[in-house]
């Protein structure tokens, strides 16, 4: 029998009806047995200013997520697209989590890591997706490419009431996210 993975996933939006994040929430109704998915947000995380790390140290808020980053076997980033690139806080967010230069590689080296994305455009996150795997591959980490998901036209696909109701686009989250996790295991 495979251990259990343990899935961290982290929406790169704020925003309260975020496609992305409703997207993480479907994933967790989707998991098979053997997958546990958690979700996380980076509410609380302040710009980052290198003298307020050198001053006060790492912001609770950021702490907090890597502490639940070293827990997990793998991560989920789920992003919007912003411009055709990252959006500026999940990149914030990151960039945090990478410091001190020395923490954030062990905290990120050789984790695996697949992206998925919402938009409410016709191409999905395609570009977001793609300004990822330089960094990706700046930190160290192990990017799955076993499949993509682009989940475009999301204000057609998933309700006012943040649920996705769209099955085709259900059973691709939960073949991709079965698909991760597999990848995981070896």
């Amino acid at each position: 029998m495979n251990p259990p993975v343990k899935i961290l996933a982290i929406s790169g939006s704020l925003r309260r009806q975020s496609f992305n994040t409703a997207l993480l929430r479907a994933a967790q109704t989707l998991a098979l047995p053997g997958i546990t998915l958690e979700i996380a947000t980076l509410h609380g995380i302040p710009l980052y200013d290198g003298d307020l790390e050198e001053q006060q140290g790492q912001p609770e808020a950021v702490a907090a997520l890597c502490a639940r980053i070293q827990a997990s076997d793998g991560l989920l980033f789920a992003t919007p697209e912003y411009n055709n690139g990252i959006p500026g806080v999940f990149k914030n967010g990151i960039d945090w989590l990478s410091r001190p230069a020395a923490a954030g590689g062990k905290l990120f080296a050789n984790r695996p890591v697949a992206v998925i994305g919402a938009s409410p455009g016709g191409f999905g996150t395609i570009m977001a997706q793609n300004a990822w795997l330089p960094v990706l591959r700046t930190l160290g980490m192990k990017h799955w490419a076993g499949g993509r998901l682009l989940v475009s036209r999301a204000h057609q696909l998933i309700g006012p009431d943040g649920e996705i109701q769209d099955d085709a686009t259900k059973k691709l989250l939960g073949d991709f996210l079965a698909g991760f996790a597999a990848a995981i295991r070896v």
